[in-house]
């Protein structure tokens, strides 16, 4: 578990008995690519930080799928309605990859703020994160072209790119793949 202890302390240092209490409750699971981790409409009662391997999350709508973001190495898997507001998510998650992932049931990590000061401060940093992560995605949605988002998407995640099915960029990014195949050319 050397590398959860990597990602927990990314997200806010955190002493290592603090860690060792998370590391109690934390179990390891290997899925397969295709599994549908968290489903739209339903109460999601774990959170998933990624070992190996890529996520998407996405919703269904008139226009077909629409994705909202990746996760990759290190990152966070979590529906922020279930977990800040107790309601079904609006998301589904899906592996675009084989992962690995360390899984944790909320009711156990609300436990272990209410008993642990660092873990409850990480606990407030992660969402943070999360808040940030999806205002930037929303301001460059409304504010960059599909070209530029793409180029930003290119710049800050260049490895990512590469494991992702062009659909799903091209659905990232608001497009179709006929459009997105023509902003690669110009790249």
């Amino acid at each position: 578990m050397n590398d959860l202890k990597k990602i927990l302390k990314s997200i806010y240092p955190l002493p290592d008995q603090s860690v060792a209490l998370m590391e109690e409750k934390i179990s390891f699971i290997k899925l397969k690519k295709g599994h549908l981790l968290m489903q739209a409409h339903r109460l999601e009662k774990h959170m998933y930080f990624i070992s190996s391997g890529v996520v998407r999350a996405y919703a269904d709508s008139e226009r077909g799928e629409i994705t909202f973001w990746f996760g990759q190495e290190g990152e966070a898997v979590l529906s922020m309605a279930s977990y800040v507001m107790d309601i079904p998510s609006y998301e589904n998650i899906a592996l675009i990859e084989d992962c690995e992932l360390y899984k944790i049931e909320k009711q156990d990590l609300q436990q272990l703020y209410n008993e642990d000061v660092h873990l409850a401060n990480w606990g407030r940093k992660l969402a943070e994160y999360e808040l940030l992560k999806a205002e930037r995605r929303a301001i460059s949605r409304e504010l960059m072209s599909a070209t530029e988002r793409y180029a930003k998407l290119l710049a800050e995640t260049p490895n990512l790119i590469k494991r992702i099915p062009l659909k799903y960029i091209a659905s990232y990014l608001g497009i179709t793949q006929v459009s997105l195949s023509r902003i690669r050319k110009g790249n």
